[in-house]
């Protein structure tokens, strides 16, 4: 059975600022136009747990993205920790030795892990120079099928990856995609993006947006936009 989403809860804002202060005036001018805040770790190192915990206060759904990476108790000390803050997903790469050891952290908790196959910042020339054989789709074709063995809850990938990860791990794991610029905005850093309403069609499950909103003369409308790019998407 495919999984049940709300549709506004698709659009995951990612609270890329500096402070608890402009997180919290960001959160509190985005208002009920969003459900999901993403922390990463520009804000986790600035106060993001306590921060996380506040936000599940008022009921809000939280991603932690720290894309963990380490040696595999490391790795699962680290998610058990984590499982405590209530958060709907964290972030671990998409290593198979990591992801065994993030699910034996999260255990039988509510926590889901995400695996990051290969960041929307990197193309083929970064593939290379950073010492990989493979080709961007085949490698993330390649984590995702380890990922589904393994037993991760879902993957983030590039939605011009979405449709063929789709492919490989069926309905059941969530597919989170960065990358996603409205048409006619700047990419900014990302060379493998897509709008809103393209990577829903493509089978993307969460869309996590950042700078378009966050950057936005008027963050609210910018979000009502995208939220109404999904539900058009979704028909």
């Amino acid at each position: 059975m495919p999984l049940t989403i709300v549709p506004k809860d698709r659009l995951i804002v990612s609270l890329d600022l500096p402070a608890i202060e402009p997180a919290e005036a960001m959160i509190e001018r985005l208002g009920d136009s969003v459900t999901f805040y993403k922390i990463g770790y520009q804000l986790v190192y600035a106060g993001g747990m306590p921060l996380a915990q506040k936000l599940r206060a008022i009921g809000k759904k939280v991603f932690i993205d720290v894309k963990l990476h380490d040696i595999g108790n490391t790795v699962k000390s680290g998610v058990e920790s984590l499982c405590s803050l209530g958060a709907t997903f964290m972030t671990v790469h998409a290593y198979p030795q990591t992801m065994q050891s993030a699910v034996e952290g999260r255990g039988n908790s509510a926590l889901k892990i995400l695996a990051v196959t290969v960041l929307t910042s990197y193309d083929q020339a970064d593939m290379e120079a950073a010492g990989y054989r493979h080709a961007v789709a085949d490698l993330v074709a390649i984590r995702a099928r380890q990922a589904k063995a393994i037993g991760v809850d879902g993957l983030v990938c590039s939605p011009e990856e979405v449709a063929a990860v789709r492919e490989i791990v069926g309905d059941q794991m969530s597919l989170v995609t960065p990358g996603i610029r409205p048409a006619g905005s700047a990419s900014g850093d990302q060379k493998r993006f897509m709008t809103a309403s393209r990577a829903i069609a493509a089978g993307a499950d969460y869309l996590v947006v950042g700078r378009p909103i966050m950057a936005a003369a008027d963050p609210k409308a910018a979000a009502d936009a995208i939220q109404a790019e999904i539900a058009q998407a979704l028909g």
